[in-house]
């Protein structure tokens, strides 16, 4: 079976984030018929949200996979689950445990009810873009073009890089 390049960005601001995001990645690379190839520093970012609360600590993972899209989410949002992440639709961006995203999945092109890929709010989303570019360098992202002029347009946070 074919495997595809998925990136996870990975998130985390309850709890003890930095410890969460590398357990994430462990539990990554445990998603059957799937391995972590490579995953980003880890960095401290503000909320991008109206909601008070704690920074973020930041990741994202590269991941080789024969899951289609739909069961990467389901095995993602398992994982979620074991760290007691809790979805209220209110609140969008509310503080979590654990969040993970489908951020990109080879050069596919996904909008369904489920799933959106490339990340609806990648291009606004500099924890993301920045971390991506650390693990694949200025790589071209389906229908939103470079990954470099995505980070010079996204807005600015307060962002920094968290020493291992």
């Amino acid at each position: 079976m074919d495997r595809a390049l998925a990136f996870v960005g990975i998130g985390s601001n309850q709890g003890d984030p930095v410890s969460i995001v590398r357990e994430a990645i462990t539990c990554l690379d445990h998603i059957p018929d799937s391995e972590v190839t490579k995953y980003s520093p880890l960095y401290q970012s503000e909320p991008v949200s109206d909601i008070p609360q704690d920074d973020y600590v930041n990741a994202v993972a590269g991941i080789k996979t024969s899951l289609p899209p739909a069961t990467l989410l389901l095995e993602l949002q398992s994982i979620e689950d074991a760290f007691y992440r809790r979805r209220d639709p209110a609140l969008k961006w509310a503080p979590r445990t654990l969040d993970l995203d489908i951020v990109l999945y080879g050069n596919q092109m996904i909008d369904d009810n489920h799933l959106t890929v490339p990340h609806r709010e990648m291009a606004n989303r500099l924890f993301v873009l920045q971390p991506l570019l650390d693990i694949t360098g200025d790589i071209n992202i389906p229908g939103l073009g470079s990954l470099q002029a995505l980070i010079d347009r996204a807005p600015t946070i307060e962002m920094s890089k968290i020493d291992a």
